[in-house]
């Protein structure tokens, strides 16, 4: 009997009985590089993309491995949009707010001054508009964006000298990382956009007066409290700073299915592992701090009234002169009232208690 005889008359149980089995056409093994804005040293906030490409590994069988670059290996750290955009890499792994020079609504993908916090942006990502919002955003710069991570609300960062009052922010030069920088100079201050990577150095040589990072884990990392004693909270430009995975839209439109789930899945992963991080590391990090002499202050309320001014006058200003901005900033600010509503009597109230009892 021949072989086209077999197939015809014995099916697949006979095909494979008569050792004739149909070809199989193995996937070709994918291999995608990431460029991350961040240094290898910080654990935590680089470390969510090793997360994701390990969990993209994992579940792929090894199939399909991304290598994660730390930021000025394949590219500076403030050019990976340009490069997932253009197709030097297939993926990215960074803050969308370093981009506002290119559209300010880049920010609100990250955090803008008195913006959501971390549980509620991820809730206005996954069941509000912000997803369906930040996808046609990006559509332009050829991305398809994932939440990467957050560092749930930051510090005020580390100052030279103390501030007192609102004046103390006149000429203040500080690191500021992207948007808020815009809210900073309205205030008086000099903002100043470093790379995490060369921060200290500018510290340490006076080059900026003050600088913030993330929190406590990171900042002891960077040793910042060695060049300036002045802790201060709230950080009030960061109440949930979120990190995102952008992706080469053509690199991901060329996935299969499977593995478009692979990464969805394994981003959503390393965003939740990245915030569980930070509140796991930060309180045994900041007694640290405290105990090798780091002086924990909180911003004066003439600072923080100025600063909610200024931005709520800049939020208003941009929706008259940038559509972008206004479409997305729309639906954010009524999901962040309806949030705060909320909050206030759930969340804030029960915190309020517990960190004023006895434990």
């Amino acid at each position: 009997m021949d072989r086209r005889s077999i197939i015809k008359h014995a099916g697949i149980a006979g095909v494979l009985a008569a050792g004739a089995a149909p070809a199989v056409h193995a996937q070709a093994a994918i291999r995608w590089r990431l460029a991350s804005s961040f240094p290898k040293a910080l654990d935590t906030i680089y470390g969510a993309a090793e997360v994701f490409a390990q969990k993209v590994n994992d579940m792929s069988g090894g199939k399909f491995s991304i290598s994660v670059h730390p930021g000025g290996e394949l590219m500076p750290a403030f050019g990976v949009v340009d490069g997932v955009q253009q197709g030097t890499v297939e993926a990215a792994h960074t803050a969308p707010y370093y981009f506002h020079g290119k559209n300010e609504a880049f920010a609100m993908g990250t955090a803008i001054p008195f913006g959501l916090n971390s549980r509620q942006l991820t809730a206005w990502m996954y069941d509000g508009n912000g997803m369906k919002l930040f996808r046609e955003f990006y559509d332009q710069f050829n991305i398809v964006n994932f939440p990467g991570g957050n560092t749930g609300a930051q510090m005020g960062g580390w100052y030279r000298k103390e501030i007192k009052s609102a004046a103390d922010i006149k000429g203040l030069k500080m690191r500021l990382g992207g948007f808020a920088g815009r809210v900073l100079t309205r205030m008086g201050g000099v903002p100043q956009n470093i790379p995490g990577g060369e921060i200290y150095q500018a510290l340490e040589k006076g080059t900026i007066d003050a600088t913030e990072w993330v929190g406590p884990y990171d900042d002891e990392k960077l040793g910042f409290q060695k060049v300036a004693k002045n802790y201060y909270y709230p950080g009030w430009w960061e109440g949930g700073a979120q990190l995102d995975f952008y992706i080469n839209k053509a690199a991901f439109n060329a996935l299969s299915k499977e593995n478009q789930a692979i990464v969805e899945a394994a981003a959503s992963y390393a965003h939740t592992e990245m915030q569980a991080r930070y509140d796991s590391r930060n309180p045994a990090a900041l007694k640290r701090l405290v105990a090798g002499g780091a002086k924990l202050l909180p911003f004066p309320k003439t600072v923080m009234d100025l600063a909610f001014k200024e931005s709520m006058a800049l939020y208003g200003e941009l929706n008259d002169t940038n559509p972008a901005w206004k479409k997305i900033y729309t639906d954010y600010s009524t999901f962040r009232k309806d949030q705060n509503l909320w909050f206030r009597f759930t969340e804030a109230t029960f915190d309020r208690y517990m960190q004023s009892a006895k434990l």
